[in-house]
């Protein structure tokens, strides 16, 4: 039995499991991790706007949650991206 196998056997888009495998490889022994969008888009050799609805797609699929974190000063920093375990 793969680690993936759950993944495989779920109705998803092959982009939405390409970049939650990525997540997955990236993660830390707390399944989180914080790349960032075009990073994610120029390994995977994807668009970022691919990405983007891979990420909604996984959001959906309740198998990722995301969170955006701030600087002191209140700007935008990265988004924390935590893997949910099927």
């Amino acid at each position: 039995m793969g680690r993936f196998d759950f993944l495989y056997k779920m109705d998803l888009h092959h982009r939405a499991v390409a970049v939650y495998i990525y997540l997955a490889d990236r993660s830390n022994k707390n399944s989180e991790c914080w790349p960032a969008i075009p990073t994610i888009a120029r390994e995977l050799k994807l668009s970022q706007s691919t990405v983007r609805r891979a990420l909604q797609d996984l959001r959906k699929a309740e198998l990722l949650e995301t969170e955006q974190r701030y600087r002191v000063k209140g700007g935008k920093s990265s988004l924390l991206f935590r893997l949910n375990k099927m």
